[in-house]
């Protein structure tokens, strides 16, 4: 039985009430949200050692790190710190998005390690797997999907809303795709002349996950990889394709959310979150930054942390970082710290926004921490502790005040409250 299954039979189950603890939230509305299809808790029945996650409005927003090998560079140790960076800064799942080395090893590492939400694109694996990428069969693309869910995978990646109606749209593209894994399906139905199996076989899928109880991410294989193409044809035929999957999967008794773009102007960013809201019955959604602008290459997790912040604050529900090094190579240890950490912000800035519970009780304790010139309160509130206090010790100051402001610091003059 799924979460939504018993959601929907008005039981509360393990993962709802650790959930709701840590939401600071009454059990019965994590229930009452699931069976709605409005929040999933992705718990794999074969991954015992989560600690569940809940996404969706009303909690406060999580946040994803990928991670993963390329053809480039293949060293689980290097990953494992990447885990590890992670899991220090605060993210709330973590994907493996590997292509290269001992993919079901990798996993199987990784799984032990991380004890939180864990994804994974199974195409990726039939891509790795094959000779020829073009030698991929749609039993080889489902066989994935089962593996990984056997493994303990909590939430898959399924591009099924790539459909080959879609073919002319993305023509008109400047850039015509920029998801692996929509640029696969395009030119493996082109090479085949026939449909996506992960959209003609979504029953199987279907099945799979509803046995280990798999949250579907119902990938954006076609999502904007530039602003000129926001919002464009391609980038709708998917939605509303995954808005009826998004159905067929509630039905199932499957959970499932909804990936978004992209690269997005600030002044659409709210638009694309009503839209998916919209098209797809609610479901949550999870976004890709997004990114607000394509020309800061090395700073693009600032980038995306401003689309974030906006995105969050209209609703979306799950935010994938993006790190210094997106479009220019695989990131290393400190781009997914980095990463990490500009998108905890914005998640934390979307939650003040949205009223999350607890989230304005924090900023109140560093403003009044910092009325107080209380140091190490304001340390240990930090989001990235570690390089507040770099900061503070670097000053090499006895003082109370910093050194910005020294004896002219306005809290020692009018600032403080009693």
């Amino acid at each position: 039985m799924t979460q939504l299954d018993a959601a929907r039979r008005g039981e509360i189950t393990d993962e709802m009430a650790y959930t709701a603890r840590e939401e600071g939230v009454e059990p019965e509305f994590i229930r009452r949200s699931i069976a709605e299809g409005r929040m999933v808790i992705p718990a794999n029945v074969r991954h015992d050692w989560i600690k569940p996650v809940a996404i969706g409005p009303g909690i406060t927003t999580k946040i994803n790190s990928n991670i993963g090998t390329s053809v480039y560079e293949v060293d689980i140790d290097r990953e494992l710190e990447k885990l590890r960076v992670s899991r220090k800064h605060g993210a709330d799942a973590l994907m493996d998005l590997s292509t290269a080395g001992d993919l079901n090893e990798i996993r199987r590492v990784l799984l032990k390690e991380w004890d939180l939400t864990f994804g994974t694109v199974p195409i990726y694996q039939a891509m790795a797997d094959a000779e020829e990428v073009h030698d991929v069969t749609g039993e080889t693309m489902l066989k994935a999907v089962e593996d990984h869910a056997k493994q303990g995978v909590d939430f898959v990646t399924v591009h099924c809303g790539v459909t080959r109606d879609v073919t002319p749209l993305v023509k008109k593209r400047e850039i015509a795709v920029v998801s692996r894994g929509g640029a696969f399906l395009l030119s493996w139905m082109m090479a085949h002349d026939e449909e996506n199996p992960l959209y003609t076989g979504f029953d199987s899928i279907l099945d799979i996950a509803h046995e280990y109880d798999v949250t579907l991410s119902l990938g954006d294989g076609l999502r904007p990889g530039g602003i000129p193409d926001n919002t464009d044809e391609a980038q709708v035929h998917e939605l509303r394709t995954l808005g009826e999957l998004t159905l067929r999967a509630r039905e199932a008794g499957v959970q499932v959310m909804i990936e978004g773009p992209g690269h997005i102007p600030l002044n659409r960013v709210e638009e694309n979150v009503r839209l998916q809201k919209e098209v797809c019955h609610g479901a949550p959604f999870y976004v890709l930054g997004p990114l607000v602008t394509d020309i800061s290459p090395g700073y693009d997790h600032i980038t995306a942390s401003i689309g974030a912040a906006i995105a969050g604050a209209a609703g979306a529900d799950f935010l994938c970082y993006v790190t210094p090094a997106e479009h220019l190579k695989l990131p290393d240890v400190d781009d997914v710290a980095e990463g990490v950490v500009a998108l905890k912000i914005a998640a934390h800035a979307a939650d003040l926004a949205k009223g999350v519970p607890g989230a304005f009780e924090k900023d109140l304790a560093m403003t009044r921490a910092r009325c107080k010139l209380d140091w190490e309160t304001q340390m240990s509130l930090a989001i990235d502790p570690d390089k507040a206090r770099r900061y503070r010790a670097e000053s090499k100051i006895d003082s109370e005040e910093c050194t910005m402001c020294g004896p002219f610091c306005s809290i020692k003059m009018f600032g403080g409250s009693e």
